[in-house]
């Protein structure tokens, strides 16, 4: 019979506890009485008909599907690549799944699922939808008077250089990180609304601006190269473990809405937490690990491509 560690058990179970929430069904009800039990059944019908993430996903995906049309149109021979549409789609349907489907409904039940709903907005949609590069898309589908007015002088503005700096935006990133689960804010956004969707825009906003560097496929003030940008990504990773193995050490539960939530169903609170901490740190360091391991990829393919033009040009230069 295997025997594996109590985090790996843990982690297993808020996967599986994450994959049964996400595909069931539910309304939130007023905090004190927890949601029904999640039933998988019902997959489809669970979004939540909240107008404003609907609205914003419509607008993002429908300008930029527009923008590639018009580019593709115009310059057939240098269209933009599937693969970036696509993941550009794929980052808008992780928040839309973040903020109106399942998850969205039992994160105020259970913190497993609001860390998955946190990992969606700080780590798997941003990097999606830095890899859509839409900078340089509005940048090819603009006309020049656009350009030199408006997208160039906001790039090179002071304020932009600042916060887009790995100077800057690698330490914000930590300390959203570490403020929101460790300060009164956690809680707080539970509770009220307004205040929650804040806590939504500054997850997905450091997110971005963390991961801009990494994927770098959009002309930014700041460039890093391929090993800087390892290093950047290596040394998140143990911040990123110590907030999710604080959150399983600690001895009680952290939040008291979850701690005073009523439910019939699921593991108790500090379970719950337990398991939402080893979420965060496994999930978390496996997405920066995939990111580290994307990076060096992308360096062995240049140097592929650099080693390339040098030998082209040393026959040249030979005949």
């Amino acid at each position: 019979m295997l025997i594996m560690p109590r985090p790996m058990r843990l982690c297993l179970r808020g996967l599986g506890l994450g994959t049964l929430v996400a595909t069931a069904t539910g309304n939130t009800l007023a905090h004190g009485v927890g949601s029904p039990e999640p039933v998988p059944l019902t997959v489809v019908t669970t979004w939540v008909p909240d107008p404003l993430p609907w609205a914003a996903a419509l607008v993002a995906a429908g300008c930029y599907l527009l923008a590639v049309r018009s580019v593709n149109r115009a310059h057939p021979r240098a269209s933009v690549p599937g693969w970036r549409v696509a993941a550009w789609l794929a980052g808008v349907a992780a928040i839309l799944v973040a903020l109106v489907s399942a998850v969205d409904v039992y994160a105020d039940d259970l913190l497993t699922v609001h860390m998955v709903q946190h990992l969606l907005l700080a780590m798997v949609a941003p990097p999606l939808l830095a890899m859509g590069a839409p900078v340089t898309l509005a940048l090819r589908v603009a006309s020049p008077r656009i350009r030199r007015r408006l997208i160039l002088p906001v790039l090179h503005f002071p304020l932009v250089r600042i916060i887009a700096s790995p100077l800057v935006a690698w330490p914000l990133f930590a300390i959203v990180m570490w403020l929101t689960h460790f300060s009164p804010l956690y809680d707080a956004a539970l509770e009220n609304p307004t205040l929650h969707v804040a806590e939504h825009l500054v997850y997905l906003g450091s997110g971005l601006l963390f991961w801009w560097p990494v994927v770098a496929a959009d002309p930014i003030p700041w460039r890093l190269g391929y090993g800087a940008r390892l290093a950047y990504v290596a040394l998140q990773m143990p911040v990123n473990a110590a907030v999710g193995l604080a959150i399983y050490f600690a001895p009680t539960v952290l939040y008291p809405h979850y701690a005073t939530n009523t439910r019939s169903w699921g593991p108790d609170a500090l379970t719950d937490q337990q398991i939402g901490g080893v979420l965060m740190w496994g999930a978390g360091d496996l997405l920066l690990l995939v990111a580290f391991i994307a990076v060096v990829a992308a360096w062995m393919r240049a140097d592929i491509r650099r080693s390339r033009r040098t030998d082209a040009r040393a026959l040249a230069r030979a005949r």
